[in-house]
C-alpha cells in the first residue's frame, strides 16, 4: 500500500465518506454504481503506460501512485525480478480511484495479485469468496511474522490470504525541545497525562493538536480507540467494533467519561481544522501533543524530524496496561481467479521475506517492515523506537474504521464521536445513536 492507503479508513459500501490520512477520499460506491467506473481500474498493465501484462507476467494492481509509494514498490518489483521470480506489469491508478472501484474491480476481472489491508478489511473480501487463499506457500513464509501479524493475515475461516508488507502505530508524538523547554515529563497513566494537559494550558501551550474538518472525524478514532483498549481491554474493543458488543454498555459509558476529562485541553477551532494543519500545529510548536499515526513523521523536516518523538498511549486500567498498540498493516492479497496463480503465488511468497522487505524499505522509510528477520540497521531513531514499540505489544489492532465495518464508521460512528466531542456532556445520547443504528450494518 502507499502512504497514501494506509493513511485511509478505506470504505467500501455504497455512499460511505472518510478522509485518507493525507488526501481527503470519498467512500466507496456499491457495485451498480461503479458499473461505469470500473474498467479504470479492471484493465492490467500500468494504467500510466497502458501496457498490458504479457504472456507469463503477473499483473499488480496498486493505487501507489504518489512518487515515494510508486519508487518502493518499483524496487520490490525489481528485486523479484532480479531473485528470478519472473516478470510483474503494475496497474498503477490514482488513490481515488482505486478506493472507489475496488468492489466492482474484485468482481471483473483484477490482477492477479493487489495491494490491501489486513484484518477485517481483508475479511470481508475473503468473506464474499472475492479472494483466493494461500495455503499452498503459507508454510514458508508464516514463520517471518509475529504471532499477532499472522493473525491478520486469516480469514475468518482460518485461511491465510494476506502478505502484510509494512505497518507502522499510533501513539501521542511531541517534539523533544519543547518538552525539555518547559521540564514536562512523560506520563505514565492517564491521570498523569490530564495533569500535563493541564502544565501545558498554563504554559499558553494548546495541549493537543485538533482538526476534524473537512471530513477528518477519522483522526478522532485514536483517541477514542486507546481509550477503549487500556480501559477495557483489546477482546471487549473488537468485540465493540465487530458489533458483538452494545455501545450502550457501561463499559463505553466509560470511556466517553474519560474522554470527556480531555477535550477541553484540545486545540480550540479543531471543526474548522485540518488534520494536516493540526500536525502543523505540532510542528510550529503551538501545541504539545498529538495522538496520531508515524505518519505525522512526513509534516517533519530535517532537524525538526530529529527533535520528534513519541510515548505510548498511557495507562487507564492497570489491569490491561500497554498490552495493545494501533498498527494499521498493509500489504497484498489474491484476487480469486488469478489468470497467473503459480506466478501470483510465487510473487506473494517473495513478498513475505527479508529481501522483499528490504528492497520496499530502500524506497519509503516512513514505516516499518513487518517481516522480523528483516535489515533494520538502517532505520532511523523514530523507526526503530516504533518498531520496539510494536514488538513489545501484546496485542496489535488496527484502527476503528479497519476494525469495524467501514460504513457503520463513517456514517454512524464517526459523526456521533465528532458531535460529542463538540458536547461532552452528551453521553447517553451519543451511545445510543450509535447503537440504535448498528443493526444495519451487523446481522444479529
Amino acid at each position: 500500500m502507499s502512504h497514501f492507503q494506509r493513511r485511509s479508513p478505506e470504505p467500501w459500501r455504497v455512499g460511505m465518506l472518510a478522509a485518507d490520512r493525507r488526501t481527503v477520499l470519498k467512500g466507496l460506491l456499491g457495485v451498480a454504481g461503479l458499473a461505469a467506473a470500473g474498467p479504470l481500474l479492471a484493465a492490467c498493465g500500468d494504467s500510466s503506460t497502458g501496457a498490458a501484462a504479457g504472456p507469463g507476467a503477473i499483473s499488480l494492481g496498486s493505487s501507489g501512485s504518489e512518487p515515494t509509494a510508486k519508487a518502493a514498490y518499483q524496487a520490490l518489483i525489481d528485486a523479484f525480478g532480479k531473485s528470478g521470480g519472473g516478470t510483474v506489469k503494475p496497474n498503477i491508478v490514482d488513490n481515488n480511484t482505486f478506493q472507489k472501484t475496488i468492489n466492482s474491480y474484485l468482481q471483473g476481472t483484477p490482477d492477479d495479485v493487489f495491494t490491501w489491508y489486513a484484518g477485517y478489511r481483508m475479511q470481508a473480501f475473503a468473506k464474499k469468496g472475492l479472494l483466493h487463499p494461500i495455503d499452498s506457500i503459507w508454510p514458508a513464509i508464516e514463520g517471518n511474522f509475529s504471532p499477532a501479524t499472522k493473525s491478520l493475515c486469516l480469514g475468518e475461516d482460518g485461511k491465510p490470504y494476506f502478505v502484510p508488507i509494512y505497518n507502522y502505530p499510533t501513539a501521542v508524538f511531541y517534539r523533544k525541545s519543547v518538552f525539555a523547554q518547559h521540564g514536562y515529563q512523560i506520563p505514565a497513566t492517564y491521570d498523569d497525562l490530564i495533569a500535563l494537559a493541564g502544565r501545558m494550558k498554563n504554559d499558553n501551550l494548546s495541549p493537543f493538536s485538533h482538526g476534524i474538518g473537512s471530513g477528518d472525524g477519522w483522526t478522532l478514532l485514536n483517541t477514542f480507540d486507546y481509550l477503549n483498549l487500556r480501559t477495557n481491554g483489546y477482546q471487549f474493543h473488537i468485540d465493540l467494533m465487530s458489533g458483538k458488543t452494545s455501545w450502550t454498555d457501561p463499559k463505553v459509558k466509560a470511556v466517553l467519561e474519560q474522554w470527556g476529562r480531555v477535550i477541553p485541553f484540545y486545540q480550540q477551532g479543531g471543526a474548522g481544522r485540518k488534520w494536516q494543519d493540526a500536525q502543523q500545529a505540532l510542528v510550529d510548536k503551538k501545541t504539545g501533543m498529538a495522538v496520531t499515526g508515524m505518519f505525522v513523521a512526513t509534516s517533519f523536516k530535517g532537524a525538526d524530524l530529529d527533535d520528534l518523538d513519541f510515548f505510548p498511549f498511557p495507562v487507564v486500567d492497570p489491569a490491561h496496561g500497554l498490552d495493545t498498540v494501533e498498527a494499521p498493516t498493509d500489504g497484498f492479497l489474491l484476487s480469486k481467479s488469478p489468470k497467473n496463480l503459480d506466478g501470483a503465488l510465487k510473487l506473494m511468497q517473495f513478498i513475505g521475506t527479508a529481501p522483499a522487505a528490504e528492497a520496499y524499505q530502500s524506497g519509503d522509510k516512513s514505516n516499518l517492515a513487518v517481516v522480523t528477520n528483516s535489515d533494520t540497521t538502517k532505520y532511523n531513531a523514530l523507526q526503530t523506537k516504533a518498531a520496539a514499540l510494536i514488538a513489545s505489544s501484546k496485542n496489535m489492532s488496527q484502527f476503528g474504521d479497519r476494525d469495524s465495518d467501514p460504513g457503520f464508521m463513517s456514517d454512524v460512528v464517526i459523526p456521533a464521536l465528532s458531535s460529542f466531542v463538540n458536547d461532552p456532556s452528551q453521553v447517553q445520547p451519543t451511545l445510543q445513536s450509535i447503537e440504535s443504528q448498528k443493526s444495519r450494518y451487523f446481522s444479529a
